[in-house]
């Protein structure tokens, strides 16, 4: 081996030492130790996403039953969907409906109970548990219990307006009262999720802006309109796009309290595709219904983000 200025050189041909190799065979190994520690999360994407997506694809251009083997017809299931179903045109209907009716009155409840949860009085952290705690309990014990408060015969609604001599109605079983039923039972149970989202908003202002505007003589309601709200409305916007998304899947208040009806009244989308899946034994079909209400949700959450530079304020 051969020295240069006082550094060791290797002739040429010569091997390089054991030390040397191992530090090259080292640093291949860290090119490939990060692969190693997503490839979980890889497979299980593989595994428990992407699979499931190429095969729903190609349902929805079959017809199968779950017992035979799936036959490919093209572009039938949406062709029928929307020309030989009056039943997916009503339920795509009662769900924009329930859309429009839930979502302006969960966000503007959520919003003016973040208002209050942001005050500093004694209990508070008390009434931000009690208005989240719907949020996160069971749909079926909310289901169940707002039915017997619905009941036309013995519930508690009717019941509590027959003491002061009111008639109640039928609320469940009257097509014209079914779907607010369902809809006020859902922004109650909603409500505390925009409600946290609201009041973290609300936390983020500083409080200069305030000590600013009251110097200036800004009125409560000024401060609200002017500095407030427009602060707010990155959170009223994420707010949105959660809540489209959720209203177009909203099943377990509805299969629990009126089943679709009366009629199909209260048929929504989801419960609707349930239906078809695991009671009519249409999987293909119902694999086309979900690929739709995948565009749909996609074509309203680009629109929102489009609109977005209209209204929201990133200040």
């Amino acid at each position: 081996m051969a020295t240069l200025n006082g550094a060791r050189v290797h002739p040429p041909g010569t091997p390089a030492p054991a030390p040397a190799r191992r530090r090259r065979a080292g640093s291949r190994w860290l090119r490939y130790e990060g692969l190693l520690y997503i490839a979980p999360v890889i497979l299980g994407i593989v595994a428990f996403q992407l699979i499931p997506i190429m095969v729903s694809m190609y349902l929805s251009l079959a017809d199968w039953n779950a017992l035979s083997a799936p036959r490919f017809i093209g572009l039938r299931n949406f062709q029928e969907m929307f020309t030989n179903d009056p039943l997916y045109l009503e339920t795509l209907r009662n769900t924009l409906l329930f859309t429009f009716g839930a979502i302006p009155a969960t966000t503007v409840l959520a919003f003016l109970l973040a208002l209050l949860c942001n005050r500093r009085v004694p209990g508070i952290p008390v009434f931000r548990a009690a208005y989240f705690a719907p949020f996160i309990t069971n749909v079926v014990a909310i289901g169940y219990i707002w039915y017997w408060i619905f009941k036309p015969d013995g519930g508690a609604l009717n019941g509590l307006l027959g003491t002061v001599g009111i008639q109640g109605p039928a609320w469940l079983a009257d097509s014209r009262l079914a779907l607010l039923s369902v809809i006020i039972v859902s922004v109650w149970q909603g409500t505390g999720y925009p409600m946290v989202i609201f009041l973290a908003g609300l936390q983020g202002i500083p409080a200069d802006l305030y000590e600013s505007a009251s110097i200036d003589g800004a009125s409560t309601r000024q401060q609200l309109f002017k500095i407030t709200i427009p602060l707010m409305t990155p959170s009223v916007f994420f707010v949105l796009i959660t809540q489209f998304i959720t209203s177009f899947q909203v099943f377990g208040v509805i299969y629990i309290m009126t089943s679709g009806g009366p009629g199909h009244s209260t048929s929504v989308y989801i419960y609707y595709l349930y239906q078809v899946a695991f009671s009519f034994g249409r999987f293909g079909y119902a694999a086309a219904m979900a690929w739709v209400l995948f565009v749909i949700l996609g074509v309203i959450t680009y629109l929102q983000w489009k609109l977005q530079k209209r209204w929201v304020f990133y200040g």
